[in-house]
């Protein structure tokens, strides 16, 4: 008999986990009893009730599926007759509580994409973009009772090159963290008694760091900061919660930028230095084919390439300005 786990998550990164190791079950010597996820959420216009992607995956394999509001007495005793030895969580968005994880004989263990204690809490892979970090890592900890402080378990690196976005690291981060769970889980199961129990690990040492909830707001751009700031922070909330401004007091989302250094800048463009110095922060000073529009943030440029408008669909810089012809000029806010 295999070892059974109950599998905890809901975005689409998780989702990635749960499909890996849904792969690899006989390989590895686990079974996925169940999955627990958050309720369906209502979007878009109609207020649709939408189920999260781990969810989705779920209901797809016809794997048992719990998504309670509460982790309660009605939710652990539908859980129970699972029989799953281990709880294993990658961004479910829950504490769990003694009661919940008495269910579980081995324990109970949780990916987190940093390299811990640096970054605990719920935005780890941002904090490493907006901070310009050379590396990063994948912790699988034992899950307990307080936020991020359990024994790590296995912890992989991640070399960081300053292109990554949110979106293409937390996506690395859900590959390796299937891939170091795969290496314990084949590991417990290969128990001869089957008496499944985790490792004890290792406790974390160093000063630790907390991340907390990013809104749409953080997303606003503040122009007379670091072009390289404002550059890292676009990639760091891409796709959510987005980078945005204000164009003639409506939303523009910038979806991609890039960094020119000001000697280059006054190179390949046309506007002079005393120019550029007397401009506002915000100022579209130029663009040029080839690189994209160049934006004065703080006292350098800042090189946007794909933008938003609200209600319209993303357009690279090019297409953008073929039906913006007043760009050029303005002053985003």
């Amino acid at each position: 008999m295999s070892m059974k786990i109950l599998y905890a998550g809901s975005p689409q990164a998780s989702q990635l986990t749960l499909s890996m190791l849904y792969e690899r079950q006989k390989e590895c010597g686990f079974e996925i009893a169940g999955v627990l996820s958050n309720p369906p959420s209502a979007k878009g216009r109609h207020k649709e009730l939408i189920p999260t992607s781990v969810a989705s995956f779920a209901m797809e394999k016809n794997i048992p599926l719990f998504t309670p509001e509460h982790l309660d007495k009605e939710c652990r005793d539908g859980i129970l007759p699972l029989g799953a030895d281990l709880l294993v969580s990658f961004a479910y968005g829950h504490i769990f509580g003694p009661k919940f994880l008495a269910l579980f004989p081995a324990g109970g263990v949780n990916v987190h994409p940093s390299l811990l204690p640096k970054y605990r809490g719920c935005t780890p892979v941002p904090a490493a973009i907006l901070n310009s970090d050379d590396k990063t890592a994948v912790t699988v900890q034992t899950l307990s009772l307080k936020m991020d402080e359990g024994n790590i378990l296995k912890q992989r690196e991640i070399i960081l090159d300053g292109t990554e976005t949110g979106e293409s690291l937390l996506n690395d981060c859900a590959k390796i963290g299937a891939e170091l769970l795969c290496e314990l889980l084949k590991e417990m199961s290969s128990s001869v008694d089957k008496k499944y129990s985790l490792p004890s690990g290792f406790a974390q040492s160093g000063e630790p760091s907390y991340t907390s909830m990013i809104s749409k707001q953080d997303g606003k751009i503040d122009w007379s900061e670091d072009a390289r700031k404002i550059e890292a922070k676009v990639r760091a909330y891409y796709p959510e919660p987005g980078t945005w401004c204000l164009e003639n007091q409506m939303p523009l989302r910038i979806l991609q930028a890039a960094n020119i250094s000001n000697e280059d800048f006054f190179t390949i463009s046309d506007v002079n230095k005393t120019v550029f110095e007397n401009s506002e922060n915000g100022k579209v000073m130029s663009f040029k084919k080839g690189l994209g529009i160049f934006v004065k943030a703080g006292s350098r440029v800042l090189v946007v390439k794909t933008l938003q408008r609200q209600g319209k669909k993303a357009m690279n810089y090019q297409d953008f300005l073929n039906g913006a012809r007043d760009f050029i000029g303005s002053v985003l806010k």
